[in-house]
């Protein structure tokens, strides 16, 4: 064989050895502790994964200020909060697992910042949007390039009332309404609920249900403005809390506006080891 094709032969395989290639990924007052419990182990890291150094995906997060996250581990293939057939829908604060990661959950809809969308299409970190429609009916538009980017559309009443101060039928009439509206808005029937507040009772439990709900969704931490607040008295986050937060803007955070919330947020997540899962993979 001639030597020129054999050293062309030889420098071809080296190259394809070098580049290679990667498979892409598939596409308030705090409640009392909820109804579920962390399995046994000890916490590991998310995957042993390491936070992205490709240069587009630094650049953006050092756009707000923040340093790329960890990527989070695959979701589960099994999801550990699931309903029992023919059970009442579970009540969750947490979601048990032993790996550092946690689910970022925002409340309302009251501040529409198109800073905030900004934020998310650059760092696409997932959320659940647990929208009120007194709240998201001015502007149901602003809602839909974040959910465009596979963050949750969740049910957070029609009008944001105390349930437990409403009966079974006023409290089916909340929670069933706003699924038909976010279903006829957004194209999917949501399949998780939080009540306004964290107050809920046995009524709210079976309305839930009986409206196609899967999960009565509470929180661990709630996020202010510069610091949160935690439940447990350690202070600190766990493997699988669901952190609280809230569509608010300057008037509500004392001049902060929401990015910059949620960039502290964001900041108390990482520096504590953790990274960010999506709460609809383990629900």
């Amino acid at each position: 064989m001639d030597r020129k094709i054999v050293a062309w032969a030889a420098l071809t395989v080296v190259a394809l050895l070098v580049t290679g290639c990667s498979q892409p990924a598939d596409a308030d007052a705090p409640p009392p502790a909820a109804l579920s419990s962390k399995p046994a182990g000890s916490p590991t890291s998310p995957a042993d994964a390491k936070p992205s150094t490709a240069p587009d995906t630094a650049a953006a997060y050092r756009k707000w200020g923040l340093k790329p996250f960890a990527a989070p581990p695959a979701p589960p293939k099994v999801k550990p909060v699931k309903r029992t057939p023919g059970g009442p829908v579970p009540v969750i604060s947490d979601i048990p697992t032993n790996e550092k990661i946690v689910f970022i959950t925002i409340d309302d809809g009251a501040e529409k910042d198109p800073a905030f969308v900004r934020m998310m299409k650059d760092l696409k970190i997932p959320v659940t949007m647990f929208l009120t429609d007194s709240a998201i009916r001015t502007d149901y538009a602003y809602f839909e390039p974040l959910a465009g980017l596979g963050n949750g559309v969740a049910n957070h009443t029609l009008t944001h009332p105390n349930l437990r101060t409403l009966g079974a039928d006023a409290q089916r009439r909340e929670i069933c309404g706003q699924q038909t509206k976010l279903k006829e808005r957004f194209g999917k029937t949501p399949r998780l609920f939080r009540p306004p507040y964290g107050n809920w009772n046995e009524a709210t439990r079976a309305a839930v249900g009986q409206c196609g709900a899967e999960a009565i969704v509470l929180w661990r931490e709630s996020m202010q403005i510069k610091n949160m607040q935690y439940q447990r008295g350690d202070k600190k986050l766990h493997p699988g809390d669901i952190v609280l937060a809230h569509f608010r803007g300057p008037a509500e955070l004392k001049g902060t506006t929401m990015t910059q919330m949620t960039a502290n947020m964001l900041r108390h997540i990482q520096e504590q080891g953790f990274t960010v899962a999506r709460l609809e993979d383990y629900v």
